[in-house]
């Protein structure tokens, strides 16, 4: 199903007869090659570039040498240490997971070659250098990896490794070529839709129009009538029709008649819906963080504001819909997958299939983008993949695909929320208390992950960024309330931050008006305690310009606005630059982005993914809503969930902040950051204050 990958590819085989293993994350072949096994899917973001280079640079490997292989699903050996026992992709953790952990692998292998050339040359291994994958002695005596790799496998493996000094890094913070560049440029990258076994059958399925509604009765004659489809047979949330190609498997479902029992479906809209979340919110909820006596400060301080801020539901869009092969057989089930929850899906699909976890081998392939949906905690379309599968009592491999209509209008979702804030200021114009209630679904609420992430009835990642905030305030209150709805959601890129930032960074710019204070400057002054958030600020405003004039044409008006927020340990200021027309119409020109993730340890990728952040930001800021009527989501493709063109993504300058810290994740962070930048240039242009995402100003 794919080769060995060299640095401009990406694969998987079996390892090379001969090949030496010294531990789970290297394999150093006869033929000089080093595989870098890497545990996290690659879904765009760099993860097989920036894992491999800090293998490259603690074995001192030539980056030509190098190879990439996904590891397989084994949660024993490739956890994600920041999960527990738990193998997967998300959160940005890839790199803040791994990075000490490769660091020693390359080291541990690094250390067994230069022992094995010390054996064989008779000199002592403190005396042997090895630069670009060449080990040598000054005897003149050298030998490559390869040459090595034999004897290596005898020597002992350390128990504790010495790790290089940051200032002799080669490829850690200079970076390298990605590998995944020309694969995916030519065409060889395997993705899910790429895989192809022999008699394989293509399924798609047919899911309630509406959350909650269940099959009663179907149709399948005229269905069965349609070339090549095989097999129709009903799952637990469908009924499913299988084809020996895509397009004939379509048809046929189209041609299904399904009577659906919607005695239990959700029929309601976003207006109703928010009007609740209204009536909620004008009642005390869960507390998420109490410092000081707020109550007290509000009732006597000189000025008070309040502000009410709306979330629409959010697809995640992702370009590759989402699909799975299963071949199930007695004993095992084999599977590929753009695989972003190991762990979960092998158990889940276990489960389906009525066989033992061990029993499911999960090949981990490219997929195109996530955004958190192929996290999902439910395993649905893998799951779902499963049930198909047994339905024909494995007769055949399935593939089974959704197309973007069938995510679009029966996937998960970014939760609706609904926020209100009260906040105060003295007779000076500082900040005494502030006051934020929180009224959005609970992605945990149900999931394996409630009691690692919920407690005293708060999900964390409903109040991240609102519970955190870093802004020095006497006085603070946030509260949660999270009704139960049956729309499924689960995390969206950024996850909590997605609406807290906004509430937070446009409210606090309200205030530093309130106050007759530059926004830059009154953030400055409540981050004393912070550094890395006044640092990227800071930077941001440097590079931005942020006090020099900005020059409009005839009847337009431009303004600049700032944001500053922390998610996933990483620290991200933005400032963005707005023209408006007199028509009323705005475009967003330029951002400036100051970033710091610790250790930025491919720098193309730190850049590209804060370009991709805040294109992905912009999307939801400006444009995407998913709306239900009498509970049937409404979008079904782009033409109706519009997201950001290339023609309207703005220029984007991305600065990175020097540090010594360790990694932290640069997939998520940059797009929070963007909506609130811009809603504040907005204001700075024309003094309208925008609460409601997406933004307009009709």
């Amino acid at each position: 199903m794919g080769q060995a990958a060299g640095p401009g590819q990406a694969g998987s085989r079996a390892p090379a007869a001969g090949a030496w293993e010294p531990n789970a994350f290297v394999r150093v072949g006869g033929d000089n090659t080093v595989t870098v096994i890497v545990k996290h899917l690659e879904m765009g973001q760099g993860t097989f570039t920036g894992l491999p280079a800090i293998v490259a640079d603690e074995m001192d490997a030539a980056w030509t040498q190098i190879r990439v292989e996904a590891a397989p699903a084994d949660a024993g050996r490739y956890n994600n240490l920041l999960w527990g026992p738990v193998q997967g992709t998300g959160g940005s953790t890839a790199l803040a997971n791994s990075f000490e952990q490769l660091r020693k692998a390359g080291a541990a292998a690094r250390a067994m070659l230069v022992g094995a050339a010390a054996k064989q040359w008779n000199v002592a291994a403190d005396t042997i250098m090895v630069k670009q994958g060449v080990v040598t002695h000054a005897s003149g005596r050298k030998a490559t990896f390869g040459q090595l790799a034999a004897a290596a496998g005898t020597q002992p493996v350390p128990s504790d490794v010495k790790l290089k000094d940051p200032k002799d890094f080669v490829y850690i913070g200079k970076g390298a070529p990605r590998t995944d560049s020309r694969a995916k440029c030519n065409g060889t990258a395997m993705f899910t839709q790429d895989v192809r076994l022999p008699n394989m059958l293509t399924a798609v399925v047919a899911h309630p129009p509406r959350f909650g509604a269940k099959v009663a009765r179907f149709d399948a004659s005229q269905a069965a009538k349609v070339p090549g489809v095989k097999y129709v047979v009903e799952v637990p949330n469908g009924v499913a029709v299988l084809a020996t190609s895509f397009w004939q498997a379509k048809k046929a479902r189209d041609a299904l008649k399904i009577e659906w029992d919607e005695s239990g479906a959700f029929k309601r809209s976003p207006a109703d819906i928010m009007a609740d979340y209204k009536k909620l919110a004008a009642t005390p909820g869960r507390v998420a963080r109490n410092d000081g006596d707020t109550v007290k400060a509000l009732a006597g301080a000189a000025r008070t504001f309040d502000g009410a801020f709306e979330f629409p539901y959010l697809a995640h869009a992702t370009m590759e819909p989402m699909n799975c092969v299963v071949n199930l057989s007695a004993n095992s089930c084999e599977v590929w997958n753009g695989e972003q929850f190991h762990t979960v899906d092998q158990g889940a699909i276990a489960e389906a299939v009525g066989l033992k976890a061990q029993q499911v081998k999960i090949n981990q392939i490219f997929a195109g983008g996530s955004l958190g949906r192929r996290a999902n905690p439910a395993s649905d379309f893998v799951r779902e993949a499963a049930y198909v599968a047994k339905s024909i009592k494995g007769a055949a491999p399935v593939k089974l695909v959704w197309t973007r209509e069938d995510d679009m209008q029966a996937g998960y979702y970014r939760p609706m929320y609904y926020h209100t804030i009260r906040a105060a200021l003295d007779e000076r114009g500082d900040v005494v208390a502030w006051q934020q209630r929180i009224v959005g679904q609970s992605i945990l609420a149900g999931t394996a992950f409630e009691p690692m992430l919920v407690k005293d009835g708060v999900d964390a990642t409903s109040v991240e960024g609102a519970s955190t905030l870093p802004y020095a305030i006497p006085n603070v209150f946030v509260d949660l309330h999270s009704p139960k709805l049956a729309v499924p959601v689960q995390w969206w890129r950024s996850v909590g931050s997605t609406h807290t930032a906004f509430s937070t960074e446009t409210f606090i710019d309200e205030l530093a008006t309130a106050a007759g204070k530059d926004p830059v400057e009154f953030r400055r002054s409540l981050l004393g305690a912070k550094p890395r958030h006044r640092a990227v600020l800071e930077l941001a405003a440097e590079k931005a310009g942020w006090t020099a004039p900005l020059a409009a044409t005839p009847g337009s008006r431009r303004g600049r606005g700032v944001a500053v927020h922390e998610s996933f340990n990483t620290y991200v200021a933005q400032v963005a630059e707005v023209t408006v027309t007199p028509d009323g119409k705005f475009s967003v020109d330029r951002v400036i982005c100051a970033v710091d993730c610790g250790i930025a340890v491919t720098p193309d990728v730190v850049r590209a993914q804060m370009e991709g952040g805040i294109g992905f930001g912009l999307s939801a800021a400006l444009y995407s809503e998913i709306s239900l009527k009498d509970g049937v989501v409404e979008q079904s493709n782009f033409h109706q969930y519009p997201v950001l063109r290339i023609g309207q993504m703005p220029k984007v300058e991305v600065h990175i902040v020097a540090s010594n810290e360790k990694p932290s994740g640069v997939g998520e962070p940059a797009t929070p950051v963007i909506a609130p930048a811009v809603a504040n240039a907005i204001a700075a242009a024309t003094g309208k204050r925008l609460r409601t995402l997406p933004l307009t100003l009709a």
